[in-house]
């Protein structure tokens, strides 16, 4: 009588070892749905299948922006516009919200001139400030360009209090050798370009200013 039970209970053993089993490869095959559930999600999020419009409006243009303006757009005297050549609204090469800003206009392998416009704007009032360590002092015109629209322009314009302290330090910074030499002054050239540059981005965000030039330059 002593040997049934024990019979009984071997024979129940390798069924409940069998539904254990059983029950850990449920588990098993649920992760793994789950696990490559969430991986499809992730991976259909990432290549645009889902939720496209927030990706399409992350490339979307910003009409803020200055934006380049090809030299085919350029706008010539007697057409209209503020601030001389290069007016209008025209895009060229490189813009949109992901355009990079450059510092000068670019000029195309095998072809003569620019490839954008130059928008220029004169300064109005001239700018004196002593030099370096020197006893003399310099009183210089200034006057900007820029492959941008006229936002860049309106931008200087709106910030011209802090644009001439900026040039007025730059001058203050300059020895006699970077005056009295072509070498020198082309240098003080890139010196202004960076210094105005570095405040329309301080202010607006995006600066624009290719180049800057001498409309009066005088050494007392």
């Amino acid at each position: 009588m002593s040997d049934a039970p024990a019979a009984a209970d071997a024979a129940a053993t390798p069924k409940k070892k069998g539904k254990m089993k059983m029950i850990l490869i449920g588990v098993v095959g649920v992760v793994v749905l789950l696990g490559g559930g969430v991986g499809a999600g992730l991976y259909a999020a990432g290549s645009g299948l889902v939720g496209g419009g927030h990706a399409e409006a992350a490339h979307e243009e910003d009409p803020n922006k200055p934006h380049l303006v090809p030299k085919s757009e350029q706008k010539r005297p007697g057409e209209g516009g503020e601030g001389g050549e290069g007016g209008g609204h025209g895009g060229g090469e490189g813009e949109g919200e992901g355009a990079k800003e450059i510092t000068g206009a670019p000029t195309p392998p095998g072809r003569g001139g620019d490839e954008y416009a130059s928008n220029y704007y004169a300064m109005e009032k001239e700018f004196t400030a002593n030099l370096q360590d020197s006893v003399h002092f310099v009183q210089v015109g200034i006057a900007v360009s820029t492959p941008y629209d006229e936002k860049v322009i309106t931008n200087l314009k709106t910030n011209d209090i802090a644009i001439r302290s900026a040039i007025l330090m730059t001058l203050g910074d300059t020895t006699e050798d970077q005056v009295f030499t072509s070498a020198g002054k082309q240098h003080l050239q890139k010196r202004l370009v960076d210094s105005i540059n570095g405040t329309l981005r301080e202010k607006e965000g995006f600066g624009g200013i290719s180049n800057v030039y001498f409309t009066n330059f005088v050494v007392q």
